[in-house]
């Protein structure tokens, strides 16, 4: 069977679009595969101060041949000016005043499910899958780590295969939860890019992601991220990544690594 991506197309989803082999053909049986890595941003978010932001997740996912499932539980810390808000991972930040103080703690955790080849067809080498998840309220919204409300986020995912090069691109729209002291629109998100494979074992791409403000009066994130994959071995694939953003709600730059043992 052809080699395909799998995977989620959004900008600091942490499962960024990376090259892994499908399931054989006729394979029912499951997998289990886990992830973890380390991510650095930095920005002022339309403030004054520097907001650094350190985001280690831990992620498992049970996948079958047509649908998988995730569950990522991060360790967030946030360097920033006294009484910051994080809405989400890789999301917004409502910068604060007053002294730099450092929060750290559980983030928010996430859960997510994606279903392969909703529509497919090999002779035109194009393929959708749509995908979900929730974002849980557990991060601690008194430190300002999380909004303390559950985020509801559904997406479609459009794939055109050619020879060494997949061309992606992705739309969906995030239902936010209803904070005590912010106010949080509803938004929609997207992203375009490209992945390019030397060869089987390596990747490289470039995506662009966009998404609505759920602030009032606020730009919107708009980011751009270059990234490379080597799979190690049959199980392990490494990953580098760094980003920049060209808006005041983005973060003006950032980087980290992705480690996954598949099965």
């Amino acid at each position: 069977m052809k080699r395909r991506m799998h995977g989620a197309v959004s900008l600091l989803g942490i499962v960024f679009a990376i090259a892994s082999g499908n399931a054989v053909a006729g394979d029912d049986s499951p997998t289990i595969s886990w992830s973890t890595g380390l991510e650095y941003s930095s920005g002022t978010y339309g403030g004054t101060e520097d907001i650094e932001d350190l985001y280690l997740p831990l992620k498992g996912r049970l996948k079958f041949d047509r649908v998988s499932f995730d569950l990522t539980v991060p360790y967030l810390s946030v360097r920033a000016p006294a009484f910051t808000t994080v809405t989400e991972p890789g999301g917004e930040t409502v910068p604060g005043s007053g002294e730099i103080v450092t929060e750290s703690g559980l983030g928010d955790v996430i859960a997510g499910i994606t279903i392969y080849d909703v529509a497919y067809s090999e002779d035109l080498g194009i393929a959708l899958d749509l995908a979900g998840k929730i974002k849980f309220g557990t991060a601690d919204e008194t430190k300002g780590l999380g909004t303390g409300e559950q985020d509801f986020t559904i997406r479609a995912d459009l794939y055109k295969f050619y020879e060494q090069f997949t061309l992606l691109t992705s739309a969906g729209y995030k239902f936010r939860g209803d904070p005590a002291d912010i106010d949080l629109d509803n938004v929609l998100l997207g992203s375009f890019g490209g992945v390019y494979m030397p060869n089987e074992n390596t990747s490289l791409g470039l995506i662009y992601d966009y998404r609505e403000s759920a602030l009032i009066d606020s730009d919107a994130i708009s980011e751009l991220c270059a990234f490379a994959a080597r799979q190690i071995d049959d199980r392990w694939i490494v990953q580098f990544y760094a980003f920049t953003g060209f808006s005041d709600s983005s973060a003006d730059w950032g980087a980290g690594i992705q480690i996954e043992l598949g099965p």
